[in-house]
């Protein structure tokens, strides 16, 4: 199993990534805008051009990941509060016993199932108050 930080912005991901991209080097495996997600026509003009999901590879087993926020739909950014832990299991059986084991008693913020991008995943604040996104994809990179 992959473990990646996964943070989030309140409309800065891009820049900050752009700025990793030079410390780390390499290229992004992954960058989504929200007009990439299906219903972003109901986005508001200036969320948009915001990052939905990127990822940078930044060692041979670590990858950084990043969203922006979107205040229209009542996210908020409290400072100390945009980081994740991404687990990323090795099959489906493993990703559900991750999600019901750590979520249990936790806040669901996603239920885990299958998304548009191709991908099975959830996230949700455990009883700790520890931030955690469960994603398992069929076919990894």
């Amino acid at each position: 199993m992959n473990v990646n930080p996964y943070l989030n912005f309140d409309g800065t991901t891009e820049e900050a990534f752009e700025h990793y991209k030079v410390v780390f080097g390499g290229d992004f495996i992954t960058k989504m805008k929200m007009t990439d997600a299906p219903g972003s026509d109901k986005i508001p003009e200036d969320e948009k051009n915001r990052i939905m999901h990127i990822s940078l590879p930044i060692s041979k087993d670590t990858i950084l990941m990043a969203s922006d926020i979107l205040p229209s739909m009542g996210h908020t950014l409290p400072e100390g509060s945009n980081c994740y832990i991404s687990l990323h299991p090795s099959s489906r059986e493993e990703a559900d016993r991750l999600y019901n084991g750590l979520s249990d008693g936790g806040t669901i913020e996603m239920p885990i199932e299958d998304q548009f991008w191709g991908d099975y995943f959830g996230s949700f604040i455990d009883k700790f108050g520890v931030k955690w996104m469960i994603n398992y994809n069929p076919k990894p990179q």
